[in-house]
C-alpha cells in the first residue's frame, strides 16, 4: 500500500476529528500579552492554559534580559553543536547554577525537554538492562523507552507494592544479562497533578539495587522550599540519581537539563547523540535561562503567590462539588462524566459564554466517559480570577449534570 493512501485512511485517534476540531477545540490560537487574560477568536478571555506557573514570560527583567541578548548575539551564536564549536561560558555558567540549585554535582543543557528525555533514556540503556516505569509515564518516557531493545517492566500508577514486585521480575532478568535496573517516574504528573512517591521509590533502594531518573518538568520551580523539585518536597532529592527539568513550564523558556553525579553527566555529554549532532541552544536564550534562574531563587514571593492562587483554586472547586482528584501541585484537573457531544458542547459554553479559556482531555487521553478540564494556575492570576472562574464552573457542573449539554447539537469547531 502506498504510505500517504494508509496514512490518510488511518488518520488515528485525535487526527479523525481534524476538520471538525481545527482552530477551535485543537491548535486554537490565544493572541496578546501572555497572561491571565489573552485574545482567543477577537474576544478576551480569563486563560488556565498555560505552564507560566510563577509569571516569568512577560516580566520586565526577562523581557529586557531575553532582548538585551538578542541584540548583543543574534538568534545565530553560537554556531555548531557544543561538542564542536558551540561551546560557551554560559552554557558552563548555566550548567553549574542548576546543579547547585537542584542539589546534584553536575548539570547538562538540553535543547529540548521532550527529545532530551527519549535521548537520556536511549544513551543510558542498553540490550542488558531493564527498565521499570509508572503507567502514567508522560510520552517523552515512552517515547525514549522505545528506543530501548532490552525488557521493560510497567507497574500501575504509584502501586509502590506492583512496583516491588516488577522490581522482583527486573532482579531475575539482570541476574542472567549482567545488565542494571533503571526505575523512571515523574515528580508531577502533568495531567493529574498528582506526586510521584519519590520517597516510597527511594526507600525501595534499601531492598533493591536500581537507579532512580525522575521526570520533573512541573516540579522544577514550583515544589520544594526553595523551588528545587519534587525530590526537595519529600526530602529525597540525594536519592535521585537522574533529575531531569525543562525550562518550558516555571522558567516559560525553551530547553531543559540533566542532572546528576559528576562521572555520570560526562557520560551523557559525549554519548547523546541529540545533543551531539545538533546546534548548540542560541546564547539569548542560555542568557535569558540564567535571568529566569537567577529569578526564581531570589523571589520567592513568586512562588508563594503562585500556591496562594493554587490554594484558593483547588479549595473553591472542591466546595462547590467538583472532583479535582488527588493533585497535589498546581496542576488542577476537574474531572466531568460524558461523551464527546456533551465534552464540546460544554467547552464551547465555558469559553463563549463565560469566557474562560482552560485545556481540554477526552479519549483517549483519559478513559471514554471521562472529561478532564485542566487549569493551570499561575503566579500572574488573581483572587478574583479564581471567585470567577470557580462560579463558571459551578454554572457548567449544573448544566451538564440536568443533562442540557446532551441534548444539544454536537458543536462543530470548523463551522465556527
Amino acid at each position: 500500500m502506498d504510505i500517504f493512501k494508509r496514512v490518510l485512511e488511518r488518520p488515528g485517534d485525535l487526527g479523525k476529528y481534524q476538520k471538525e476540531a481545527h482552530g477551535y477545540f485543537a491548535f486554537p490560537k490565544l493572541e496578546g500579552e501572555i497572561s491571565a487574560h489573552m485574545i482567543f477568536r477577537g474576544k478576551e478571555k480569563l486563560n488556565w492554559s498555560l505552564n507560566n506557573y510563577i509569571g516569568l514570560a512577560n516580566h520586565p527583567e526577562v523581557r529586557k534580559a531575553d532582548a538585551d541578548a538578542a541584540a548583543e548575539f543574534g538568534m545565530a551564536y553560537p554556531m555548531g553543536a557544543r561538542m564542536m564549536s558551540g561551546q560557551t561560558k554560559y552554557h558552563e555558567e548555566l550548567e553549574n547554577r542548576l546543579a547547585d540549585f537542584v542539589q546534584k554535582e553536575k548539570a547538562y543543557l538540553l535543547n529540548y525537554g521532550y527529545q532530551g528525555m527519549v535521548s537520556v533514556i536511549d544513551s543510558m540503556l542498553d540490550r542488558k538492562d531493564v527498565v521499570v516505569y509508572d503507567s502514567e509515564a508522560h510520552a517523552c518516557i515512552l517515547d525514549g523507552m522505545r528506543m530501548h531493545i532490552g525488557k521493560r517492566f510497567v507497574y500501575p500508577h504509584n502501586d509502590m507494592e506492583k512496583l516491588e514486585k516488577q522490581l522482583g521480575h527486573a532482579e531475575k532478568v539482570v541476574a542472567e544479562t549482567g545488565g542494571g535496573i533503571l526505575v523512571i517516574t515523574e515528580g508531577v504528573f502533568g495531567m493529574a497533578g498528582d506526586l510521584g512517591k519519590l520517597d516510597e521509590i527511594v526507600a525501595l533502594k534499601s531492598k533493591h539495587e536500581f537507579r532512580l531518573l525522575v521526570d520533573d518538568a512541573h516540579g522544577f520551580g514550583t515544589m520544594g522550599s526553595t523551588g528545587a523539585g519534587t525530590g526537595e518536597h519529600f526530602g529525597v532529592q540525594d536519592g535521585i540519581d537522574l533529575y531531569f527539568g525543562t525550562f518550558a513550564k516555571a522558567m516559560a523558556g525553551i530547553g531543559g537539563f540533566v542532572a546528576g553525579n559528576e562521572n555520570v553527566i560526562n557520560f551523557l555529554m559525549y554519548n547523546m547523540r541529540s545533543q551531539i549532532f545538533a546546534k548548540s541552544l542560541p546564547m539569548p536564550m542560555v542568557i535569558g535561562a540564567l535571568k529566569r534562574l537567577e529569578m526564581l531563587r531570589s523571589m520567592p514571593e513568586l512562588r508563594k503567590q503562585l500556591w496562594d492562587v493554587t490554594y484558593a483554586l483547588q479549595k473553591g472547586l472542591k466546595e462547590n462539588g467538583l472532583n479535582i482528584g488527588n493533585t497535589q501541585s498546581p496542576v488542577t484537573p476537574v474531572f466531568l462524566q460524558g461523551g464527546l457531544g456533551e465534552a464540546t458542547n460544554l467547552i464551547f459554553d465555558l469559553r463563549e459564554k463565560h469566557d474562560v479559556f482552560c485545556s481540554i482531555v477526552v479519549y483517549p487521553v483519559v478513559p471514554k466517559g471521562v472529561i478532564m478540564l485542566r487549569l493551570i494556575p499561575t503566579a500572574v492570576h488573581t483572587l478574583e480570577d479564581v471567585a470567577y472562574t470557580i462560579k463558571a464552573f459551578k454554572a457548567i457542573k449544573d448544566r451538564l449534570d440536568s443533562g442540557e449539554y446532551s441534548k444539544m447539537s454536537m458543536i462543530d469547531g470548523s463551522t465556527l
